[in-house]
């Protein structure tokens, strides 16, 4: 992802909604679901 959510990662769950994480080695971090209409 670019700009201020550079590093994290994001899985699209339908089209109006997002799964957003940073990946550690201790796994996912700061995990939100987002409305990214």
């Amino acid at each position: 992802m670019t700009g201020d959510r550079k590093g994290q990662h994001s899985i699209r769950v339908n089209d109006q909604w997002r799964i957003c994480f940073v990946r550690t080695d201790a796994g996912p971090e700061n995990v939100i679901i987002e409305d990214y209409h």
